[in-house]
């Protein structure tokens, strides 16, 4: 499959696009993944990103442009993909349909998925994220602790509250998500694409999900 996967910070659309891979062997492509990995490791493109997304602000399309043309092209890619949480403006939209079409990429579906904004600020100030790059398990405090308080069960790694996921960070996200992500949904309904799905539950999601690609 080669989706797309909309949706406001803590949607989802990361645990939902993990359900899927699980499925055919699509490999999930998370910009922001890729991006904090660059920050971990110190190298000129996370130095260079790691500004914005401390402030919650979108990093720019030069930097994520260049790291999705690269990153469509390896072997993995093959199977099929599911991009999680990009495109976030309609100008990466524009750039994406360019990139698709002179990489011979047909999409299958985009999916939006619509979580209430009380919810999904829940989701976020009690998110807490491995700090090991190789690892990044996500947990919960309250739907899912860790085993021991603070330390990854995975990997024995801290697992801390990132710096875009304190309340301030979280509310600025999800303004500048309405304000310049939203309208993405928009502009894949055009081209007929875009299917709404609803859902707080990622197996309700990922089932909706499975029936509209006939799976």
């Amino acid at each position: 499959m080669k989706l797309i996967l909309l949706g406001a910070p803590g949607a989802g659309k990361g645990t939902v696009a993990k359900l899927l891979t699980a499925i055919d062997g699509s490999v999930q492509i998370s910009t922001g993944d890729i991006l904090r990995g660059a920050v971990q490791a110190g190298t000129e493109l996370g130095k260079e990103a790691n500004g914005y997304m401390t402030r919650g602000d979108l990093v720019p399309d030069s930097l994520i442009m260049g790291i999705m043309e690269k990153r469509l092209q390896e072997a993995d890619c093959q199977k099929g993909f599911l991009l999680d949480g990009f495109p976030r403006t309609i100008p990466q939209a524009e750039a994406l349909t360019e990139l698709l079409a002179k990489l011979n990429i047909k999409l299958d579906m985009v999916a939006d998925i619509d979580v209430p904004r009380d919810v999904i600020f829940d989701r976020l100030c009690t998110r807490r994220t491995c700090s090991n790059t190789d690892c990044q398990a996500i947990y919960n405090i309250k739907s899912n602790p860790t085993k021991v308080e603070g330390i990854c069960d995975k990997c024995g790694s801290p697992a801390i509250q990132r710096a875009d996921e304190t309340e301030e960070a979280i509310g600025h996200r999800l303004d500048t998500y309405n304000e310049k992500t939203a309208p993405v949904a928009g502009f894949y309904e055009k081209k007929g694409l875009l299917k709404k799905i609803t859902g707080t539950s990622s197996d309700v999601v990922v089932a909706a999900i499975k029936k509209q690609l006939g799976l």
